[in-house]
């Protein structure tokens, strides 16, 4: 049996990482992001399947297809955070430690940013440390395996 999986989920726009708005999101692209996330994952001893759509139904197809092959998802929902019930949904329902992730800190930004539905399904939420935050949160979650393995 091979490394655990984790899921690296991205929403809408986060293929625009570097052309847009980099005051807020930084000048690191889509490619720079997943090699964060690649180097995190081999020093973790971990797999991730790293993707990114624009399309709510495509993420929530797969938050669902990660149940019975996934151990965790790290999902930055991006704008679907403020807006969608059926995120918060899939991803309860399929049973998996979450992390949500923002580049930006949504509390120091439009008062509409601060709430995520996507919060009621996660174990914890890092904003605000730009594309380092998904290090961190794939961390987080490699621990989170290695506890549920120890019980």
């Amino acid at each position: 049996m091979g490394p655990p999986l984790i899921a690296v989920l991205n929403g809408p726009n986060l293929n625009m990482l570097g052309l847009r708005q980099p005051a807020i999101y930084g000048r690191a692209t889509m490619d720079d992001l997943e090699q964060v996330c690649i180097q995190a994952a081999e020093r973790l001893d971990v797999a991730i399947d790293f993707r990114q759509t624009n399309g709510e139904g495509e993420l929530i197809s797969w938050v669902h297809e990660c149940r019975g092959r996934a151990r965790g998802i790290v999902i930055n929902p991006g704008g679907y955070s403020h807006t969608s019930i059926a995120l918060m949904d899939a991803l309860m329902a399929v049973e998996l430690p979450v992390i949500e992730v923002h580049i930006s800190n949504i509390h120091r930004r439009e008062e509409f940013r601060r709430h995520s539905y996507v919060s009621q399904a996660a174990l914890g939420v890092i904003c605000g440390l730009g594309v380092r935050g998904y290090a961190l949160a794939l961390t987080a979650m490699a621990d989170t395996i290695l506890d549920e393995d120890d019980r």
